[in-house]
Protein backbone atom coordinates (compact mmCIF):
# COMPACT_ATOMS: atom_id res chain seq x y z
CA UNK A 1 0.00 0.00 0.00
CA UNK A 2 1.34 3.36 -1.09
CA UNK A 3 1.02 6.74 1.27
CA UNK A 4 -2.56 7.73 -0.09
CA UNK A 5 -4.01 4.12 0.37
CA UNK A 6 -2.30 4.40 4.11
CA UNK A 7 -4.26 7.56 4.74
CA UNK A 8 -7.58 6.11 3.17
CA UNK A 9 -7.27 3.52 5.55
CA UNK A 10 -7.12 5.46 8.42
CA UNK A 11 -10.20 8.06 7.76
CA UNK A 12 -12.86 5.35 5.60
CA UNK A 13 -10.99 1.33 5.94
CA UNK A 14 -14.11 -0.10 3.94
CA UNK A 15 -12.99 3.15 0.94
CA UNK A 16 -9.17 1.46 1.35
CA UNK A 17 -10.41 -2.20 1.26
CA UNK A 18 -12.03 -1.54 -1.93
CA UNK A 19 -9.53 0.37 -3.62
CA UNK A 20 -7.08 -3.00 -2.83
CA UNK A 21 -9.97 -5.27 -3.72
CA UNK A 22 -9.75 -3.75 -6.97
CA UNK A 23 -6.01 -3.47 -7.87
CA UNK A 24 -5.69 -7.26 -6.76
CA UNK A 25 -8.01 -7.93 -9.97
CA UNK A 26 -6.87 -5.70 -12.41
CA UNK A 27 -3.04 -7.69 -11.07
CA UNK A 28 -5.05 -11.23 -11.79
CA UNK A 29 -6.54 -9.86 -15.55
CA UNK A 30 -2.83 -8.79 -16.28
CA UNK A 31 -1.19 -12.23 -15.16
CA UNK A 32 -3.76 -14.27 -17.31
CA UNK A 33 -3.50 -11.63 -20.40
CA UNK A 34 0.44 -12.30 -20.29
CA UNK A 35 0.20 -16.25 -19.46
CA UNK A 36 -0.30 -19.47 -21.52
CA UNK A 37 0.79 -19.17 -25.27
CA UNK A 38 1.35 -15.49 -25.27
CA UNK A 39 4.56 -15.59 -23.15
CA UNK A 40 5.99 -18.23 -25.47
CA UNK A 41 5.10 -18.92 -28.86
CA UNK A 42 2.08 -16.37 -29.39
CA UNK A 43 4.39 -13.18 -27.63
CA UNK A 44 4.61 -10.44 -29.69
CA UNK A 45 6.50 -8.86 -27.30
CA UNK A 46 10.15 -10.15 -27.34
CA UNK A 47 12.47 -9.49 -29.17
CA UNK A 48 12.90 -13.00 -30.94
CA UNK A 49 9.08 -13.47 -31.79
CA UNK A 50 8.66 -9.49 -33.26
CA UNK A 51 10.31 -9.90 -36.52
CA UNK A 52 7.91 -13.26 -36.78
CA UNK A 53 4.81 -12.22 -38.93
CA UNK A 54 3.52 -15.88 -39.63
CA UNK A 55 -0.21 -15.97 -41.96
CA UNK A 56 -2.49 -19.32 -42.59
CA UNK A 57 -4.97 -18.72 -44.77
CA UNK A 58 -6.87 -21.83 -46.24
CA UNK A 59 -5.92 -25.42 -47.17
CA UNK A 60 -6.05 -24.24 -51.11
CA UNK A 61 -4.43 -20.91 -50.68
CA UNK A 62 -1.36 -22.67 -48.26
CA UNK A 63 -1.08 -25.36 -50.27
CA UNK A 64 -2.29 -25.17 -53.93
CA UNK A 65 -0.63 -21.93 -55.04
CA UNK A 66 2.59 -22.92 -53.91
CA UNK A 67 2.72 -26.75 -55.45
CA UNK A 68 3.91 -25.62 -58.91
CA UNK A 69 6.96 -24.82 -57.23
CA UNK A 70 7.22 -27.36 -54.36
CA UNK A 71 6.62 -29.99 -57.44
CA UNK A 72 9.48 -29.07 -59.48
CA UNK A 73 12.12 -27.96 -56.68
CA UNK A 74 11.44 -31.25 -55.31
CA UNK A 75 11.81 -33.15 -59.15
CA UNK A 76 15.00 -31.26 -58.53
CA UNK A 77 15.95 -32.52 -55.82
CA UNK A 78 15.33 -35.96 -55.99
CA UNK A 79 17.94 -36.18 -59.65
CA UNK A 80 20.57 -33.78 -58.31
CA UNK A 81 21.08 -34.44 -53.90
CA UNK A 82 21.94 -37.91 -52.92
CA UNK A 83 19.72 -37.60 -49.35
CA UNK A 84 17.02 -36.56 -51.13
CA UNK A 85 16.93 -39.88 -53.61
CA UNK A 86 17.80 -41.67 -50.63
CA UNK A 87 14.79 -40.35 -48.72
CA UNK A 88 12.31 -41.13 -51.51
CA UNK A 89 13.74 -44.10 -52.28
CA UNK A 90 13.99 -45.94 -49.30
CA UNK A 91 10.32 -45.35 -48.80
CA UNK A 92 9.21 -47.02 -52.12
CA UNK A 93 11.44 -49.90 -51.76
CA UNK A 94 10.47 -50.54 -47.96
CA UNK A 95 6.65 -49.74 -48.48
CA UNK A 96 5.97 -51.55 -52.25
CA UNK A 97 9.22 -53.80 -52.71
CA UNK A 98 8.66 -55.31 -55.64
CA UNK A 99 4.77 -55.09 -55.41
CA UNK A 100 1.95 -55.83 -52.78
CA UNK A 101 0.50 -59.32 -53.41
CA UNK A 102 -2.79 -60.20 -52.42
CA UNK A 103 -3.89 -62.30 -50.48
CA UNK A 104 -8.00 -63.14 -49.94
CA UNK A 105 -9.74 -63.15 -46.77
CA UNK A 106 -13.46 -63.57 -47.65
CA UNK A 107 -15.72 -63.74 -44.76
CA UNK A 108 -16.54 -67.00 -45.05
CA UNK A 109 -18.89 -67.12 -41.81
CA UNK A 110 -21.34 -64.29 -43.52
CA UNK A 111 -21.66 -65.97 -47.07
CA UNK A 112 -22.31 -69.53 -45.59
CA UNK A 113 -19.32 -70.94 -46.93
CA UNK A 114 -17.54 -73.78 -45.12
CA UNK A 115 -13.58 -73.16 -44.68
CA UNK A 116 -12.59 -75.00 -47.52
CA UNK A 117 -15.23 -74.07 -50.07
CA UNK A 118 -13.39 -70.48 -48.90
CA UNK A 119 -9.98 -71.90 -49.42
CA UNK A 120 -10.75 -72.83 -52.94
CA UNK A 121 -12.30 -69.61 -53.73
CA UNK A 122 -9.67 -67.60 -52.78
CA UNK A 123 -7.34 -69.61 -54.60
CA UNK A 124 -9.45 -68.74 -57.57
CA UNK A 125 -9.88 -65.53 -56.68
CA UNK A 126 -5.81 -64.82 -56.23
CA UNK A 127 -5.05 -66.58 -59.37
CA UNK A 128 -7.27 -64.82 -61.55
CA UNK A 129 -6.27 -61.30 -59.86
CA UNK A 130 -1.94 -62.78 -60.91
CA UNK A 131 -3.16 -63.44 -64.22
CA UNK A 132 -4.36 -59.59 -64.79
CA UNK A 133 -2.10 -58.21 -62.15
CA UNK A 134 1.25 -59.72 -63.94
CA UNK A 135 0.58 -58.98 -67.47
CA UNK A 136 1.33 -55.18 -69.05
CA UNK A 137 -1.86 -55.08 -70.76
CA UNK A 138 -3.46 -54.08 -67.18
CA UNK A 139 -1.63 -50.45 -68.33
CA UNK A 140 -3.27 -48.46 -70.26
CA UNK A 141 0.16 -47.75 -71.82
CA UNK A 142 1.54 -51.34 -71.74
CA UNK A 143 4.45 -50.19 -70.28
CA UNK A 144 4.25 -51.21 -66.48
CA UNK A 145 2.16 -54.66 -64.88
CA UNK A 146 0.46 -53.52 -61.76
CA UNK A 147 3.01 -54.61 -59.66
CA UNK A 148 5.29 -52.01 -61.07
CA UNK A 149 2.75 -49.28 -61.08
CA UNK A 150 2.37 -49.03 -57.81
CA UNK A 151 6.33 -48.58 -58.00
CA UNK A 152 5.91 -45.72 -59.95
CA UNK A 153 2.96 -44.74 -58.22
CA UNK A 154 4.60 -44.84 -54.68
CA UNK A 155 7.28 -42.89 -56.13
CA UNK A 156 5.24 -39.87 -57.81
CA UNK A 157 3.44 -39.83 -54.50
CA UNK A 158 6.16 -38.88 -52.56
CA UNK A 159 7.67 -36.66 -55.01
CA UNK A 160 4.98 -34.44 -56.56
CA UNK A 161 3.07 -34.53 -53.51
CA UNK A 162 0.33 -36.70 -54.86
CA UNK A 163 -0.73 -39.64 -57.53
CA UNK A 164 -3.33 -40.22 -60.05
CA UNK A 165 -4.27 -42.82 -62.01
CA UNK A 166 -6.84 -43.07 -64.46
CA UNK A 167 -9.67 -46.13 -64.28
CA UNK A 168 -10.36 -47.27 -68.35
CA UNK A 169 -11.34 -49.92 -70.25
CA UNK A 170 -10.59 -51.51 -73.43
CA UNK A 171 -11.59 -54.49 -74.95
CA UNK A 172 -9.83 -54.40 -78.25
CA UNK A 173 -7.48 -57.42 -76.75
CA UNK A 174 -10.34 -59.36 -75.24
CA UNK A 175 -9.31 -62.58 -77.66
CA UNK A 176 -6.41 -63.36 -75.40
CA UNK A 177 -7.36 -61.34 -72.35
CA UNK A 178 -10.12 -61.32 -70.84
CA UNK A 179 -9.90 -58.47 -68.86
CA UNK A 180 -11.00 -54.77 -70.14
CA UNK A 181 -10.08 -52.82 -66.91
CA UNK A 182 -6.78 -50.78 -67.38
CA UNK A 183 -5.21 -48.04 -65.00
CA UNK A 184 -3.84 -45.12 -66.55
CA UNK A 185 -1.20 -43.60 -63.93
CA UNK A 186 -0.53 -39.50 -64.87
CA UNK A 187 1.54 -37.25 -63.79
CA UNK A 188 -0.14 -34.79 -60.80
CA UNK A 189 0.63 -31.91 -62.88
CA UNK A 190 -2.20 -32.50 -65.85
CA UNK A 191 -4.35 -32.35 -63.18
CA UNK A 192 -4.94 -28.88 -63.18
CA UNK A 193 -7.21 -25.57 -63.83
CA UNK A 194 -8.11 -24.73 -67.25
CA UNK A 195 -6.27 -21.88 -68.98
CA UNK A 196 -9.79 -20.52 -69.72
CA UNK A 197 -10.26 -19.91 -65.88
CA UNK A 198 -7.07 -17.36 -66.19
CA UNK A 199 -3.81 -18.28 -64.91
CA UNK A 200 -2.61 -21.90 -63.94
CA UNK A 201 -3.91 -22.09 -60.45
CA UNK A 202 -6.67 -19.85 -59.89
CA UNK A 203 -8.59 -20.44 -56.32
CA UNK A 204 -11.71 -18.70 -57.08
CA UNK A 205 -12.55 -19.95 -60.46
CA UNK A 206 -16.19 -21.24 -60.53
CA UNK A 207 -17.33 -23.37 -63.90
CA UNK A 208 -19.37 -21.84 -65.90
CA UNK A 209 -22.08 -24.75 -66.72
CA UNK A 210 -21.92 -26.29 -63.15
CA UNK A 211 -21.15 -23.40 -60.81
CA UNK A 212 -18.88 -25.37 -59.05
CA UNK A 213 -15.67 -23.99 -57.88
CA UNK A 214 -12.42 -25.53 -59.25
CA UNK A 215 -9.25 -26.05 -56.99
CA UNK A 216 -6.20 -26.96 -58.91
CA UNK A 217 -7.93 -29.78 -61.40
CA UNK A 218 -10.53 -30.22 -58.52
CA UNK A 219 -14.23 -29.90 -58.82
CA UNK A 220 -16.16 -29.47 -56.07
CA UNK A 221 -19.76 -28.33 -54.57
CA UNK A 222 -20.51 -26.16 -52.14
CA UNK A 223 -20.77 -28.48 -49.45
CA UNK A 224 -17.28 -29.03 -50.23
CA UNK A 225 -17.55 -32.93 -52.23
CA UNK A 226 -15.13 -33.71 -54.53
CA UNK A 227 -17.51 -34.36 -57.91
CA UNK A 228 -14.55 -34.49 -61.15
CA UNK A 229 -11.56 -33.79 -61.87
CA UNK A 230 -10.26 -31.44 -64.78
CA UNK A 231 -7.31 -33.56 -67.33
CA UNK A 232 -5.02 -31.75 -69.37
CA UNK A 233 -4.08 -33.34 -72.52
CA UNK A 234 -0.73 -32.83 -71.76
CA UNK A 235 1.97 -30.82 -69.22
CA UNK A 236 0.31 -27.46 -68.61
CA UNK A 237 3.27 -25.45 -68.45
CA UNK A 238 5.60 -27.73 -70.96
CA UNK A 239 5.67 -26.55 -75.04
CA UNK A 240 6.51 -29.20 -76.50
CA UNK A 241 2.68 -29.72 -77.48
CA UNK A 242 1.38 -26.78 -78.55
CA UNK A 243 -2.52 -27.45 -78.51
CA UNK A 244 -3.70 -28.37 -75.26
CA UNK A 245 -7.68 -29.34 -74.23
CA UNK A 246 -9.25 -30.33 -70.80
CA UNK A 247 -11.32 -33.13 -69.91
CA UNK A 248 -13.91 -33.31 -67.50
CA UNK A 249 -13.70 -36.68 -65.50
CA UNK A 250 -16.67 -37.42 -62.97
CA UNK A 251 -14.72 -39.03 -60.07
CA UNK A 252 -17.54 -41.48 -58.89
CA UNK A 253 -19.53 -43.68 -61.91
CA UNK A 254 -23.35 -42.50 -61.42
CA UNK A 255 -24.33 -46.38 -62.02
CA UNK A 256 -21.67 -48.42 -60.28
CA UNK A 257 -20.47 -45.46 -57.91
CA UNK A 258 -16.95 -47.18 -58.35
CA UNK A 259 -14.04 -44.36 -58.86
CA UNK A 260 -13.40 -43.06 -61.98
CA UNK A 261 -10.01 -41.40 -60.62
CA UNK A 262 -7.97 -42.53 -58.03
CA UNK A 263 -5.53 -39.69 -55.91
CA UNK A 264 -3.39 -41.34 -53.73
CA UNK A 265 -1.87 -38.16 -51.33
CA UNK A 266 -1.48 -37.95 -47.55
CA UNK A 267 -3.67 -35.39 -46.09
CA UNK A 268 -2.70 -32.77 -43.47
CA UNK A 269 -5.45 -30.40 -42.89
CA UNK A 270 -9.07 -30.71 -43.20
CA UNK A 271 -10.65 -29.96 -46.53
CA UNK A 272 -7.08 -30.43 -48.43
CA UNK A 273 -7.95 -31.51 -52.18
CA UNK A 274 -4.13 -31.69 -53.42
CA UNK A 275 -1.02 -33.47 -51.54
CA UNK A 276 2.26 -32.13 -50.51
CA UNK A 277 5.42 -33.48 -51.64
CA UNK A 278 7.13 -35.55 -49.02
CA UNK A 279 10.65 -33.42 -49.27
CA UNK A 280 8.70 -30.05 -49.11
CA UNK A 281 9.88 -29.61 -44.80
CA UNK A 282 13.34 -30.08 -45.82
CA UNK A 283 13.61 -28.32 -49.30
CA UNK A 284 15.70 -25.71 -48.41
CA UNK A 285 17.95 -27.78 -45.64
CA UNK A 286 18.79 -30.51 -48.59
CA UNK A 287 19.54 -27.74 -50.93
CA UNK A 288 22.15 -25.82 -49.15
CA UNK A 289 23.95 -29.24 -47.70
CA UNK A 290 23.97 -30.33 -51.78
CA UNK A 291 25.47 -26.83 -52.33
CA UNK A 292 27.87 -27.47 -49.34
CA UNK A 293 29.04 -30.74 -50.83
CA UNK A 294 29.49 -29.49 -54.20
CA UNK A 295 31.70 -26.43 -52.96
CA UNK A 296 33.36 -28.99 -50.52
CA UNK A 297 34.50 -31.27 -53.81
CA UNK A 298 35.10 -28.77 -55.87
CA UNK A 299 37.50 -27.14 -53.34
CA UNK A 300 39.47 -30.49 -53.07
CA UNK A 301 39.52 -30.59 -56.79
CA UNK A 302 41.46 -27.21 -57.18
CA UNK A 303 43.43 -27.95 -54.44
CA UNK A 304 45.04 -30.95 -56.23
CA UNK A 305 45.62 -28.83 -59.16
CA UNK A 306 47.51 -25.66 -57.16
CA UNK A 307 50.50 -27.76 -55.46
CA UNK A 308 53.54 -25.66 -55.28
CA UNK A 309 54.05 -21.33 -56.31
CA UNK A 310 57.37 -19.94 -56.72
CA UNK A 311 57.58 -16.02 -55.32
CA UNK A 312 60.09 -13.91 -56.91
CA UNK A 313 61.36 -10.40 -55.82
CA UNK A 314 61.96 -9.48 -59.78
CA UNK A 315 58.66 -9.38 -60.14
CA UNK A 316 55.50 -11.18 -62.30
CA UNK A 317 57.39 -10.58 -65.63
CA UNK A 318 59.22 -14.02 -65.47
CA UNK A 319 58.17 -17.16 -66.83
CA UNK A 320 60.05 -19.89 -64.48
CA UNK A 321 58.14 -22.85 -65.38
CA UNK A 322 58.19 -22.41 -68.95
CA UNK A 323 61.46 -20.70 -69.80
CA UNK A 324 60.02 -18.76 -72.85
CA UNK A 325 60.39 -14.66 -73.28
CA UNK A 326 58.12 -13.00 -74.53
CA UNK A 327 60.34 -11.01 -76.84
CA UNK A 328 61.62 -14.42 -78.75
CA UNK A 329 59.56 -17.50 -78.40
CA UNK A 330 62.13 -19.72 -77.70
CA UNK A 331 64.04 -21.33 -74.73
CA UNK A 332 67.51 -18.81 -73.54
CA UNK A 333 70.44 -20.80 -72.47
CA UNK A 334 70.18 -18.64 -69.01
CA UNK A 335 66.34 -19.71 -68.30
CA UNK A 336 66.28 -22.13 -65.62
CA UNK A 337 63.63 -25.04 -65.67
CA UNK A 338 61.49 -25.83 -62.97
CA UNK A 339 60.51 -29.15 -62.61
CA UNK A 340 58.13 -31.71 -59.44
CA UNK A 341 58.91 -35.10 -59.26
CA UNK A 342 60.63 -37.74 -56.74
CA UNK A 343 64.14 -36.99 -55.77
CA UNK A 344 64.17 -34.13 -57.96
CA UNK A 345 66.46 -31.27 -56.91
CA UNK A 346 65.95 -27.48 -57.84
CA UNK A 347 68.10 -24.64 -58.12
CA UNK A 348 65.91 -21.64 -57.12
CA UNK A 349 67.48 -18.11 -58.27
CA UNK A 350 67.95 -15.37 -55.79
CA UNK A 351 65.53 -13.77 -54.15
CA UNK A 352 63.33 -16.29 -55.10
CA UNK A 353 61.26 -18.92 -52.90
CA UNK A 354 58.94 -21.86 -52.99
CA UNK A 355 55.03 -21.41 -51.01
CA UNK A 356 52.93 -24.46 -50.87
CA UNK A 357 49.59 -24.03 -51.35
CA UNK A 358 47.15 -25.73 -48.88
CA UNK A 359 43.40 -24.34 -49.03
CA UNK A 360 42.12 -26.34 -45.70
CA UNK A 361 39.99 -28.33 -47.42
CA UNK A 362 37.93 -30.89 -47.30
CA UNK A 363 37.46 -29.30 -44.36
CA UNK A 364 37.61 -31.57 -41.01
CA UNK A 365 34.26 -30.79 -39.95
CA UNK A 366 32.36 -32.02 -43.43
CA UNK A 367 31.60 -35.56 -42.30
CA UNK A 368 30.12 -34.45 -38.39
CA UNK A 369 28.06 -31.68 -39.74
CA UNK A 370 26.99 -33.75 -42.76
CA UNK A 371 25.80 -36.10 -40.10
CA UNK A 372 24.21 -33.62 -38.15
CA UNK A 373 22.08 -32.98 -40.81
CA UNK A 374 21.14 -35.32 -42.05
CA UNK A 375 20.22 -36.50 -38.50
CA UNK A 376 17.85 -33.16 -38.59
CA UNK A 377 16.33 -34.21 -41.90
CA UNK A 378 15.80 -37.58 -41.37
CA UNK A 379 14.04 -36.37 -38.23
CA UNK A 380 11.60 -34.33 -40.68
CA UNK A 381 11.22 -37.13 -42.77
CA UNK A 382 10.35 -40.06 -40.24
CA UNK A 383 13.49 -41.75 -41.62
CA UNK A 384 16.55 -42.23 -39.06
CA UNK A 385 19.96 -41.61 -39.75
CA UNK A 386 20.74 -45.49 -40.64
CA UNK A 387 18.23 -46.01 -42.76
CA UNK A 388 18.72 -42.79 -44.68
CA UNK A 389 22.47 -42.82 -44.66
CA UNK A 390 22.87 -46.24 -44.66
CA UNK A 391 25.01 -46.98 -42.01
CA UNK A 392 24.90 -49.33 -39.09
CA UNK A 393 27.71 -48.66 -37.14
CA UNK A 394 25.80 -49.02 -34.04
CA UNK A 395 24.95 -51.96 -31.35
CA UNK A 396 21.77 -54.14 -32.29
CA UNK A 397 19.54 -52.53 -30.16
CA UNK A 398 20.12 -48.81 -31.58
CA UNK A 399 19.70 -50.23 -35.01
CA UNK A 400 16.59 -52.45 -34.31
CA UNK A 401 15.25 -49.56 -32.67
CA UNK A 402 15.80 -47.21 -35.53
CA UNK A 403 14.43 -49.78 -37.78
CA UNK A 404 11.36 -50.19 -35.69
CA UNK A 405 10.93 -46.64 -35.67
CA UNK A 406 11.11 -46.31 -39.39
CA UNK A 407 8.78 -49.19 -40.12
CA UNK A 408 6.03 -47.52 -38.21
CA UNK A 409 6.13 -45.16 -41.10
CA UNK A 410 6.06 -46.96 -43.77
CA UNK A 411 3.35 -49.46 -42.47
CA UNK A 412 1.23 -46.10 -42.18
CA UNK A 413 1.88 -45.16 -45.96
CA UNK A 414 1.63 -48.83 -47.42
CA UNK A 415 -2.00 -49.03 -45.55
CA UNK A 416 -2.23 -45.77 -47.43
CA UNK A 417 -1.54 -47.21 -51.01
CA UNK A 418 -3.45 -50.11 -50.31
CA UNK A 419 -6.34 -47.97 -49.52
CA UNK A 420 -6.13 -45.79 -52.05
CA UNK A 421 -4.86 -47.72 -55.21
CA UNK A 422 -4.59 -51.65 -54.22
CA UNK A 423 -8.13 -52.07 -52.51
CA UNK A 424 -10.08 -49.83 -55.34
CA UNK A 425 -8.98 -51.92 -58.28
CA UNK A 426 -9.18 -55.24 -56.71
CA UNK A 427 -12.81 -54.57 -56.03
CA UNK A 428 -13.44 -52.96 -59.91
CA UNK A 429 -11.67 -56.39 -60.85
CA UNK A 430 -13.46 -58.72 -59.30
CA UNK A 431 -16.77 -56.62 -60.33
CA UNK A 432 -15.78 -57.74 -63.73
CA UNK A 433 -14.24 -60.94 -63.23
CA UNK A 434 -17.88 -62.05 -61.52
CA UNK A 435 -19.75 -60.37 -64.58
CA UNK A 436 -18.06 -61.98 -67.12
CA UNK A 437 -19.02 -64.89 -65.59
CA UNK A 438 -14.89 -66.30 -64.73
CA UNK A 439 -15.67 -66.20 -60.86
CA UNK A 440 -18.96 -67.70 -58.94
CA UNK A 441 -19.72 -65.15 -56.23
CA UNK A 442 -23.92 -65.33 -55.55
CA UNK A 443 -25.60 -62.11 -54.71
CA UNK A 444 -22.17 -59.79 -55.69
CA UNK A 445 -24.14 -57.17 -57.42
CA UNK A 446 -27.66 -57.19 -55.41
CA UNK A 447 -26.70 -56.95 -51.93
CA UNK A 448 -23.51 -54.34 -50.76
CA UNK A 449 -22.34 -56.31 -47.90
CA UNK A 450 -22.34 -59.51 -49.72
CA UNK A 451 -20.23 -57.73 -52.18
CA UNK A 452 -18.04 -56.25 -49.31
CA UNK A 453 -17.36 -60.05 -47.76
CA UNK A 454 -16.08 -61.41 -50.88
CA UNK A 455 -14.15 -58.11 -51.45
CA UNK A 456 -12.20 -58.28 -48.28
CA UNK A 457 -8.21 -58.85 -49.07
CA UNK A 458 -4.77 -58.05 -47.22
CA UNK A 459 -1.94 -56.66 -49.21
CA UNK A 460 1.42 -57.79 -48.16
CA UNK A 461 4.79 -56.24 -49.10
CA UNK A 462 8.49 -56.50 -47.99
CA UNK A 463 9.04 -57.77 -44.77
CA UNK A 464 11.33 -55.30 -42.44
CA UNK A 465 13.76 -57.84 -42.28
CA UNK A 466 16.14 -58.61 -39.37
CA UNK A 467 19.42 -57.89 -38.56
CA UNK A 468 19.93 -61.12 -35.71
CA UNK A 469 17.90 -63.81 -37.38
CA UNK A 470 18.48 -65.86 -34.42
CA UNK A 471 17.18 -63.43 -32.25
CA UNK A 472 14.32 -62.57 -34.34
CA UNK A 473 13.12 -66.13 -34.46
CA UNK A 474 13.56 -67.11 -31.08
CA UNK A 475 11.68 -63.92 -29.89
CA UNK A 476 9.23 -64.74 -32.62
CA UNK A 477 8.48 -68.30 -31.04
CA UNK A 478 7.90 -67.35 -27.33
CA UNK A 479 5.21 -64.71 -28.49
CA UNK A 480 3.76 -67.77 -30.47
CA UNK A 481 4.22 -69.79 -27.20
CA UNK A 482 2.88 -67.36 -24.92
CA UNK A 483 -0.19 -66.59 -27.06
CA UNK A 484 0.86 -63.43 -27.89
CA UNK A 485 1.28 -63.33 -31.65
CA UNK A 486 0.10 -66.39 -34.48
CA UNK A 487 1.96 -68.06 -36.70
CA UNK A 488 0.30 -66.41 -39.85
CA UNK A 489 1.29 -63.06 -38.19
CA UNK A 490 5.15 -63.58 -37.87
CA UNK A 491 5.65 -65.56 -40.83
CA UNK A 492 4.22 -62.32 -42.78
CA UNK A 493 6.24 -59.61 -41.12
CA UNK A 494 9.40 -62.11 -40.92
CA UNK A 495 9.38 -63.29 -44.10
CA UNK A 496 6.35 -61.69 -45.99
CA UNK A 497 5.42 -65.16 -46.67
CA UNK A 498 1.92 -67.13 -46.37
CA UNK A 499 1.79 -68.95 -43.00
CA UNK A 500 -1.06 -71.72 -45.34
CA UNK A 501 1.20 -71.95 -48.08
CA UNK A 502 4.22 -72.54 -46.38
CA UNK A 503 2.40 -75.43 -44.42
CA UNK A 504 0.96 -76.87 -47.74
CA UNK A 505 4.70 -76.19 -49.36
CA UNK A 506 6.00 -78.34 -46.47
CA UNK A 507 4.06 -81.39 -47.06
CA UNK A 508 4.65 -81.58 -50.41
CA UNK A 509 8.37 -81.30 -50.41
CA UNK A 510 8.15 -84.09 -46.99
CA UNK A 511 6.29 -86.58 -49.47
CA UNK A 512 8.97 -85.52 -51.92
CA UNK A 513 11.88 -86.79 -49.86
CA UNK A 514 9.66 -90.05 -48.75
CA UNK A 515 9.43 -90.69 -52.12
CA UNK A 516 13.00 -90.21 -52.89
CA UNK A 517 14.34 -92.21 -50.19
CA UNK A 518 16.99 -95.28 -50.95
CA UNK A 519 15.36 -98.61 -50.82
CA UNK A 520 17.97 -99.92 -48.26
CA UNK A 521 16.03 -97.13 -46.07
CA UNK A 522 12.90 -99.07 -47.01
CA UNK A 523 14.47 -102.63 -45.66
CA UNK A 524 12.62 -104.67 -42.83
CA UNK A 525 14.60 -104.55 -39.59
CA UNK A 526 16.38 -108.11 -38.73
CA UNK A 527 13.99 -109.88 -35.99
CA UNK A 528 15.23 -110.79 -32.24
CA UNK A 529 16.34 -114.46 -33.53
CA UNK A 530 18.88 -112.86 -35.97
CA UNK A 531 20.38 -110.41 -33.37
CA UNK A 532 21.21 -113.30 -30.72
CA UNK A 533 22.96 -115.27 -33.37
CA UNK A 534 25.36 -112.55 -34.76
CA UNK A 535 26.03 -111.71 -31.40
CA UNK A 536 26.95 -115.57 -30.18
CA UNK A 537 29.45 -115.55 -33.44
CA UNK A 538 30.82 -112.22 -32.28
CA UNK A 539 31.38 -113.21 -29.21
CA UNK A 540 32.72 -116.94 -30.14
CA UNK A 541 35.22 -115.18 -32.49
CA UNK A 542 36.23 -112.85 -29.68
CA UNK A 543 36.91 -115.64 -26.92
CA UNK A 544 33.66 -114.98 -24.92
CA UNK A 545 31.85 -117.96 -24.26
CA UNK A 546 28.76 -116.15 -23.24
CA UNK A 547 27.22 -112.80 -24.05
CA UNK A 548 29.33 -110.03 -21.62
CA UNK A 549 31.21 -112.66 -20.22
CA UNK A 550 34.93 -112.86 -19.30
CA UNK A 551 37.71 -115.06 -21.40
CA UNK A 552 39.13 -115.82 -18.32
CA UNK A 553 36.13 -117.25 -16.48
CA UNK A 554 35.61 -113.78 -14.69
CA UNK A 555 32.44 -112.46 -13.82
CA UNK A 556 30.24 -110.67 -16.46
CA UNK A 557 31.22 -106.94 -16.76
CA UNK A 558 27.55 -106.07 -17.43
CA UNK A 559 27.77 -105.63 -21.26
CA UNK A 560 29.44 -106.92 -24.52
CA UNK A 561 32.45 -105.09 -24.71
Amino acid sequence: MNFIDKLIENVSPRTALKRESDRWKLETIRSFRNSGYDESGASRSKNSMKGWKARSLTPQEDIDSNLPTLRQRSRSLFMSAPLATSAIKTNRTNIVGQGLRLKSTIDAEYLHMTHEQAEEWQRAAEREFGFWAKSKLCDATRVNNFYEIQQVACLNWLMNGDACCLIEYDRSAKRYFPYGLRLHLIESDRVSTPHSAGTYVNLTYRDPGTKNRIFNGVEVDDKGKIVAYHICSSYPGSNLYTQKKWTRVKAFGERTGNPNVLMIYESERAEQYRGVPYLAPVVESLKQLTRYSEAEMMAAVINGFFTVFVTSESGTTDQPFTGVTDEEDSVTDDDVSYELGPGMVNVLRPGEKIDIADSKRPSTNFDSFVSSLAKYIGAALEIPYELLMKSFNASYSASRAAILEAWKAFKMKRTWLANDLCQPVYEMFLAEAVASGRLNAPGFFIDPLIKEAYCKAQWNGPAQGMIDPLKEVNAAEKRINLNLSTHDRETTEMTGGDFESNIRQLQREKKLIADMEPEKAKAPEPDDDTIKGKEGENNERNGNPEPGGDPGGGPSNGGNK
